[in-house]
């Protein structure tokens, strides 16, 4: 019931629909046909019908269901979940008029919610938009977009780790036209949805608790998405839960994210990092975040130490964040890069008025930022992205994608070859 699921369009009805009035069917038949689907698959007796059907039959790509006759429609969509094959598209219809409703549904996984009485012209522009996501280029793609995987880790709390962790995300979905997922396993403060105006869901905390529970099927239910490319998985857990885990968890999650998207940035809290250590074996890039200051100094020499212990495979990117442009230093570029033995890759300007107007759409940094700000964000994109190519080639998998960068690597080796 998500959009970065490719369906299997030749094992499956490519549209099926279950709705409660005579009205709906007669407008949904001839709908069906303008797009070659059979009018006969338009049937009567809405949700509970729909649960009861496809709990013996396979999922079409393109669900219709009519909630109007749901006491709790919440609920009924999560029961449909439960027997729904990954990669069905769900398109929901009813009579309640809340954003609430709306924003629930689609956190639960649904493609979209027409408010009855609905138009033909929005049933044609719903449908058009769910078989442009059907036919999108995942599946084929995924020969030319290997899976990256990027860890992002402050070296200190309060460095901007998560939010370079979301704008990161944004920026592999929305630039590199990559299906991500944003996994922020700050189980109890976390940001990754706030960041982007979502309620967090209860994904995260219920497949810590049920680490069994973690499949195809879960991930797309759980995962709440900001937009077509990008798919969140965050928590506020109760800060009088602690956190009782083995890890086991995680690293599930992790494999089922491989499988279902093209990226992952997993948020990844320094604390974490040392009571998982597996969490970043898989990790093609570590971007370890820091500051110029005394403290934030001493611990990125022992996250680096680190990494280059536990995680040797791993590229590291080191980000200075929140660096002012006028006044004293805690400690200079200079004598931080002497400390720790390698240069910075990347520096970001602090800029608090960016920083705020973000905040308050409630949207990633690097959607927000311009010009000489929006530099940073786009080299630390492309610094994963080639990376993990680096990696893939060494790996002997497919070639790295081309590139301007890759383009002047060619013709550089060209013109010394002559």
């Amino acid at each position: 019931m998500n959009a970065p699921f490719q369906a299997r369009a030749g094992l499956r009805d490519p549209f099926t629909a279950f709705v409660c009035d005579d009205a709906t069917a007669d407008m949904l038949r001839p709908v069906a046909v303008e797009h070659g689907w059979s009018p006969e698959k338009v049937n009567k007796g809405g949700l509970r019908n729909a649960v009861q059907s496809l709990s013996v039959s396979a999922s079409p790509n393109i669900l219709f269901v009519d909630l109007s006759e749901s006491a709790d429609p919440l609920n009924d969509i999560n029961a449909l979940a439960e027997v729904c094959e990954p990669g069905t598209l769900v398109i929901a219809a009813g009579q309640v008029n809340d954003v609430r409703l709306y924003r629930d549904l689609v956190a639960s996984g649904i493609h979209d919610y027409l408010l009855k009485p609905f138009t033909v012209d929005q049933l044609r522009d719903t449908f058009a938009h769910a078989q442009a996501i059907l036919s999108g280029p995942r599946g084929e793609a995924q020969a030319d977009k290997p899976h990256v995987m990027a860890a992002v880790i402050g070296v200190r709390g309060g460095v901007g780790a998560s939010t370079l962790a979301t704008s990161l995300a944004w920026l592999l979905g929305e630039k590199a036209n990559r299906s991500t997922a944003l996994l922020d396993l700050d189980v109890h403060f976390g940001t990754g949805a706030l960041a982007l105006d979502l309620e967090p869901g209860r994904g995260l905390t219920d497949a810590i608790e049920n680490p069994s529970r973690i499949d195809g099927l879960f991930i797309e239910r759980a995962m709440v998405r900001a937009n077509e490319k990008l798919s969140v998985l965050s928590a506020e857990a109760p800060i009088n839960t602690p956190l009782l885990t083995d890890g086991s968890a995680f690293f599930q999650l992790q494999e089922e994210m491989r499988n279902a998207f093209e990226s992952t940035v997993i948020d990844l809290p320094r604390h974490m990092l040392i009571q998982f250590p597996h969490l970043v074996h898989d990790a093609h890039v570590a971007v370890v975040v820091s500051e110029l200051t005394l403290a934030a100094t001493r611990d990125t020499i022992r996250i680096l130490a680190w990494l280059k212990a536990n995680a040797p495979q791993t590229k590291v990117v080191v980000v200075a964040n929140r660096i002012p442009s006028g006044g004293a230093l805690e400690i200079s570029k200079k004598d931080f890069e002497q400390s720790i033995e390698r240069s910075i890759d990347i520096v970001f300007p602090d800029d608090g008025k960016i920083a705020a107007q973000a905040a308050k759409l409630g949207k990633p940094m690097a959607e927000v930022a311009s010009g000489k700000m929006a530099a940073p964000f786009a080299t630390l994109s492309n610094m994963v992205l080639s990376h993990a190519s680096e990696e893939a080639l060494a790996d002997g998998g497919p070639a790295a994608p081309k590139t301007l960068v890759n383009s002047l690597k060619s013709m550089l080796s060209k013109s010394k070859a002559a």
